[in-house]
């Protein structure tokens, strides 16, 4: 059963809330339950079926997917008030790509189970299209974290990555290891250490223990 502020968080970021009737309001929240997840857990694994809508109350998700040789590549990640809608891809049609969910942080999460949320869907037309609008969007950004890896140099894609953090975080301290952002970018450890040390002797960052710190932002940009 969830309390006042755990309904006022569904009914602010379920899509197309206003838009649906008293019964299928009621059939959602009636289907929705509070979990709490420890970081580092799977929460998520489409060939052993669907979680469901997912919003987050509290914490961060990171959404990816792995190639055929078992490389975890990630899509993009969701923080504190964002709704995973490819955690339902089981109903949503023509979603054929395997995706995987894992938390980075301790995660509280809003679960609307998919039989509830497939019936709405089926009954409400706004539901439905926001929906297809959100899955777009969100297969949008896949679309171009795919090309970044395929097309970008691992120069040019760290340097964005480490600004990126920085513009979220509101700091020139990144907070990560190695092993993290090698995690976060899709590929090994070994080289986002490689060119850590080349950008570390052209004074670009300044490395220290589980932390990279922005030395010149105008230098990373060019690359």
């Amino acid at each position: 059963m969830l309390n006042k502020n755990q309904y006022e968080l569904l009914s602010s970021h379920f899509p197309a809330w206003d838009k649906l009737t008293a019964n299928q309001q009621q059939l959602i929240i009636d289907n929705a339950s509070l979990l709490s997840v420890k970081k580092n857990s799977l929460i998520q694994n489409t060939s052993a079926g669907c979680s469901g809508i997912l919003i987050i109350k509290q914490g961060t998700l990171r959404v990816y997917t792995l190639s055929e040789q078992g490389k975890e590549i990630t899509l993009y990640r969701l923080n504190t008030g964002d709704i995973c809608i490819l955690s339902a891809s089981c109903v949503i049609r023509d979603i054929t790509f395997d995706i995987y969910i894992d938390t980075l942080t301790d995660c509280q999460l809003i679960q609307i189970l998919p039989c509830a949320f497939a019936r709405v869907m089926q009954e409400n037309i706004h539901l439905e299209a926001l929906t297809y609008k959100l899955a777009t969007q969100r297969l949008c950004t896949v679309t171009w974290a795919m090309q970044q890896m395929i097309f970008t140099s691992f120069d040019k894609r760290l340097a964005e990555f480490l600004l990126n953090e920085s513009r979220s975080t509101g700091s020139d301290e990144i907070n990560m290891t190695h092993e993290q952002i090698a995690k976060l970018m899709g590929t090994a450890r070994e080289v986002v250490t490689r060119m850590l040390k080349y950008f570390s002797n052209e004074n670009y960052v300044q490395l220290m223990r589980g932390k990279v710190k922005i030395l010149n932002k105008q230098a990373l940009e060019k690359l």
